[in-house]
């Protein structure tokens, strides 16, 4: 069955001498691998494997076989073709970023457009908006990410609950009695990232870099605490090295 969506590429790996397998998160079927035959190529003009590095979107013409663990693309074009993205060290960083924490936390074959259109707008604001407001953005498109699968933290900062509990997932009234620890302003920056209604109001908080860190690490720590599929995150250590 043929079936239009658009698509992120997540990850590109080499197949054979001229084929990859990309996998990537489509609005219609959710997470998906694809063989694309004959886009790598050592004559420049038949060479598309650009098409597919991480982070592209992609208009998607597939092929879908109910039961097979890898489908085939037969139409692709650009949805979105980037400015600065893939120019600036710190936006690309974060796109990656960004397309780890995806590739890491999506179930297989389950459809999540409202996730789907979330990083899409995400991805696209990225590259829109100037270097400067791009700080909070991996800690904005994380915790966004993980509400948006389920995985929320409950209730919110206040006088009577100023502790993060990492093995409760909220805000206690509590010390926790296991790490890792927050302060009492750490907790409160969290819940103002919690709270905003979109990415434009997230760059205005005023956060400094090594809280942002603290916070990014923190909510990673829950997210490795209730799901089984994230793993280290490996595009963290660049992060950690390039956003002051």
């Amino acid at each position: 069955m043929l079936q239009k969506t658009r698509g992120i590429v997540l990850r590109p790996v080499k197949y054979g001498e001229t084929s990859l397998v990309v996998t990537m998160f489509t609005e219609v079927y959710g997470l998906q691998a694809y063989m694309v035959q004959g886009v790598r190529s050592s004559t420049a003009s038949k060479n598309r494997a650009a098409y597919f590095q991480p982070g592209t979107i992609l208009e998607l013409v597939v092929y879908m076989q109910p039961g097979k663990n890898m489908q085939r693309i037969r139409e692709f074009n650009v949805a979105h073709i980037y400015q600065s993205v893939h120019g600036d060290i710190i936006k690309n960083s974060i796109l990656l970023f960004a397309c780890e924490l995806l590739l890491r936390l999506l179930p297989e074959n389950a459809p999540l457009p409202e996730l789907f259109s979330f990083a899409n707008e995400f991805l696209i604001g990225l590259d829109e908006r100037g270097t400067k407001k791009c700080a909070n953005a991996p800690i904005y498109f994380l915790v966004q990410c993980a509400r948006l699968l389920g995985y929320e933290l409950r209730g919110g900062y206040s006088v009577e609950t100023p502790y993060l509990d990492l093995q409760e997932g909220g805000f206690s009234a509590h010390p926790p009695t296991v790490p890792p620890f927050t302060s009492d302003e750490d907790a409160r920056m969290l819940d103002a990232v919690l709270h905003q209604e979109g990415y434009d109001e997230a760059a205005e908080l005023m956060m400094g870099s090594e809280t942002r860190m603290r916070l990014i690490d923190w909510y990673i720590t829950f997210l490795q605490q209730h799901t089984q599929h994230l793993g280290n995150v490996r595009s963290l250590a660049v992060l950690r090295a390039i956003l002051h």
